[in-house]
């Protein structure tokens, strides 16, 4: 059984603070990404997830700003550390946040306890060999665009598990990779593109929030 105590006996962690639409998280985050690098090759499977993007919290804040609906559900793709997950948790809605790599889950499950969502449900999900049973209202993710090479995969993972009439919100950079997802998405999809700037210390970085409806639910409903 997952508990807190066994998470810091296994890893060494810091703890980082992230403010969404004036409410503040605390979340772990790796002190070192060393554990997590293969030195023969260290992009492969190079750790992701152990970073809090800033598409992350462009969505976390949209999610956050949306009525919960307790009849809907949402299912979040690529979760990471979970700050997203945990904060439309903690916003009311129903969502159920999945990843690939165990150790990611692991610290998705140690923040969502951390910060008063013990009970969100948190779950392995891999794109290219999707095993989740449910469907859902909305899917949701950021950063997800990150390689040309799983865009199709995306495609049919939105296919299972999209429910009819249901809603894509993907949170991205401004990236080549976001064109191509875009020209694939547009042949069965009614594609919204909303860009957004953020300017901090550190420089200035341009985001994409998609929003995507299937055509076909579109016809259906007229």
């Amino acid at each position: 059984m997952f508990s807190l105590d066994h998470f810091h006996r296994t890893y060494d962690t810091v703890t980082t603070p992230v403010t969404i639409n004036g409410q503040t998280l605390r979340l772990f985050t790796p002190a070192s990404l060393d554990r997590f690098i293969n030195p023969d090759d260290i992009m492969d499977n190079f750790p992701l997830w152990a970073k809090i993007w800033e598409a992350s919290g462009v969505l976390a804040s949209y999610l956050v700003s949306l009525p919960p609906d307790p009849m809907k559900t949402m299912l979040e793709i690529g979760c990471g550390l979970g700050m997203v997950g945990i904060a439309a948790a903690k916003a009311g809605h129903r969502i159920t946040m999945t990843e690939l790599n165990p150790d990611a889950l692991n610290f998705a499950r140690a923040n969502a306890m951390a910060n008063g969502c013990p009970e969100v449900a948190i779950e392995r999900l891999d794109w290219n060999a999707p095993q989740l049973e449910d469907r859902f209202d909305m899917i949701v993710g950021s950063e997800t665009v990150y390689k040309t090479e799983d865009i199709k995969g995306l495609d049919a993972l939105f296919d299972r598990y999209l429910n009819p009439g249901g809603t894509i919100i993907l949170a991205e950079g401004v990236r080549r990779t976001g064109v191509d997802f875009w020209e694939r998405m547009r042949l069965r999809y009614d594609v919204k593109v909303r860009r957004q700037t953020l300017r901090s210390d550190q420089g200035t970085q341009h985001m994409v929030l998609f929003r995507l409806h299937r055509k076909a639910d579109r016809r259906m409903e007229s």
